[in-house]
């Protein structure tokens, strides 16, 4: 939609003023208006200081403003998000703010924050994400400052169907305050579904530094023109309803897994991507699940929750597969089962992870069954429903108004029972061409081609882990990138897993792919890896390493992620003379230099 123009007659501006602001306006970008908004408003609430009026002294100012810093560990791009709202809120209030990547954040910088706002995100089974992992060292080791007359909060994100949800947050809150620094707004524990609580974290916590602030800082209005157009983006909270254009299966018909190949249209949405960001999907649950848990609870389907009915919410809103311990401890109040309450303590966690592994929300139900339980209160106890991430597998500049996606359909066998996931079977099942899937985009600034377009780059991509690079490599031709490319691509059969196999070898053919090295690991009696490839071509990888190539990783996180990292260790130890450590340490001068991204799940 155009912006309206300003006239001089509803304005307090004069005609040469209206039209310079309607000149100035029509060539900013939203973001610009975003940024400008609240600047004006930080002008307005500092005494409105005209443009032609003295200004006062740069250092008067900066003295008198008090400074955040904000520092965030990210592995999605979500706490670097919200570290940009913190940023925003807070320059709004009058607040002087640095905001700062934990992998560019050392021991004389934390010696230096007066204050202090921690984002972290926890990755996998309690670790720090990537970039936060030097920090996270120094912090818990030995060679960590005293931080004695420092303030703080932390903003932990994490996912409650982790055993340890949170858990880096939580240690860097722990520790904080065990250096000596001031706690001055409580920890927040933000769960997959983490908008809202995010920002009351973030509206608290810029509040309890304007307490202590004094009269230096803005008035708290001063800031709300600044944020109130992002409700205006297509976001997690309004996504945009995307047409399925085609949903195809790329696995061949001997496979034993499922792949699909789906694009969808943003055809006039306005949405723009990098190479390396994902879409985010707002799914819906599986109806003929959710029919079965209301049956096994005994519930009316139609009583009403709001302007819904009760089956409605559970299908398109609620958390109703994933167990997770909250679920637990509320449906254990709700069953009154002394049972349940043992398997939720300190000395059972090795039951409980058991119990949790193979098993969904229903089986708690069949396990630990509630008369006349109250839909309502089931409803409370149940998480929303998390929209799911997916690498997107195309490039905007080669394809502009489509998104595609490469989509591992989840479907296995527990517990005596079929099981499916979610986000997978909903856009492998129960969405035609032609209907539409809500989605936005989730942006990943750590996972990046490199900005000069002559630098190679290695990928390392198996299974529905290529999706990036071919992005990735639609994006390199697209632009002209003279950089040579390597890929690593690996499934379980030739005939039948061989992904995009017919855009690899075209690309291969027309020169933009310079070297292609796949595994299939069924295919012989010995099983064959991407890090058994590496190996295989240490001598050659090793030099591209040494001429500047930066290395990509996407794909399982639990095991194939931590074996290519060995193997690059090794191959670095053995090619270049190196010792274990010298080894690791070349690896981690790679991740601060932007050189070595990991994108895994």
């Amino acid at each position: 939609m155009a912006q309206e123009p300003l006239r001089e007659t509803n304005s307090p501006l004069n005609g040469e003023q209206a039209r310079r602001l309607n000149e100035l306006l029509e060539s900013m970008r939203h973001e610009q208006m975003t940024w400008l908004s609240g600047y004006l408003a930080g002008l307005a609430a500092a005494g409105g200081q005209a443009a032609n009026a003295p200004a006062p002294a740069p250092a008067t100012a900066a003295a008198r403003s008090p400074e955040l810093t904000i520092v965030y560990g990210s592995q999605t791009g979500n706490a670097e998000g919200l570290a940009d709202l913190a940023r925003e809120r807070a320059e709004a209030r009058g607040f002087r703010v640095r905001v700062v990547d934990m992998l560019e954040f050392g021991k004389q910088d934390l010696k230096k924050a007066e204050n202090l706002l921690l984002i972290v995100s926890t990755h996998g089974e309690g670790d720090p994400p990537d970039n936060a992992e030097d920090f996270y060292e120094l912090v818990h080791g030995r060679k960590a400052p005293t931080l004695k007359g420092k303030r703080f909060s932390v903003l932990a994100l994490g996912d409650s169907s982790y055993e340890n949800f949170c858990q880096t947050g939580r240690d860097f809150d722990a520790r904080l305050e065990a250096l000596g620094a001031e706690r001055v707004h409580a920890r927040a524990d933000c769960d997959v579904d983490f908008d809202d609580a995010a920002a009351a974290w973030v509206d608290g916590v810029i509040e309890r530094f304007a307490e202590l602030g004094g009269d230096t800082v803005a008035d708290p209005d001063a800031g709300a023109g600044a944020v109130s157009s992002r409700a205006s983006h297509w976001g997690r909270k309004n996504p945009f309803p995307a047409t399925v254009l085609e949903n195809t299966c790329l696995s061949g018909r001997g496979s034993d897994k499922e792949t699909r190949h789906i694009e969808l249209s943003i055809e006039d949405s306005g949405l723009t991507f990098e190479p390396g960001d994902s879409l985010g999907v707002v799914a819906q649950n599986n109806p003929e699940y959710v029919d079965r848990l209301i049956a096994e609870l005994a519930l009316d389907p139609d009583v009403r929750v709001g302007d819904e009915s009760l089956r409605r919410v559970l299908i398109r809103d609620r958390e109703v597969t994933t167990i997770t311990r909250p679920f637990l401890e509320r449906y254990a109040e709700l069953a009154d089962s002394d049972g349940l309450r043992e398997l939720l303590t300190d000395d059972a966690r090795a039951a409980l992870r058991e119990y949790m592994a193979d098993r969904h929300i229903i089986d708690v139900v069949r396990d630990f069954p509630v008369q006349n339980i109250d839909g309502r209160a089931f409803l409370e106890a149940l998480r929303p429903l998390p929209p799911r991430l997916y690498s997107i597998a195309s490039s905007y500049r080669a394809a502009p108004d489509e998104i595609h996606l490469t989509v591992g359909v989840v479907r296995y066998r527990s517990n005596g029972e079929d099981r499916e996931g979610v986000a997978s079977t909903f856009l492998a099942d129960r969405v035609e061409e032609g209907e539409t899937v809500p989605v936005y985009i989730s942006p990943n600034k750590n996972f990046r081609l490199p900005e000069d377009p002559d630098t190679p780059v290695i990928m390392v991509g198996p299974g529905t882990g290529v999706a990036p690079f071919r992005a990735f490599l639609a994006e390199r031709e697209e632009t002209g990138a003279q950089g040579r490319n390597w890929l690593f691509f690996g499934d379980r059969r030739f005939h039948h897993d061989f992904l995009y196999q017919t855009d690899i070898l075209q690309w291969r053919r027309r020169g933009l792919l310079d070297r292609v090295d796949v595994a299939f690991s069924r295919d012989q009696q010995e099983k064959v890896y991407v890090q058994d490839r590496m190996r295989e071509n240490a001598p050659d990888l090793y030099a591209w390493l040494e001429e500047g190539a930066h290395f990509f990783i996407c794909g399982d996180g639990e095991r194939m992620a931590a074996d290519v990292d060995q193997a690059l260790k090794d191959i670095l130890a053995e090619q270049g003379g190196l010792s274990e450590e010298q080894a690791s340490a070349y690896v981690k001068q790679m991740q601060k230099d932007k050189r070595y991204q990991r994108d895994v799940y």
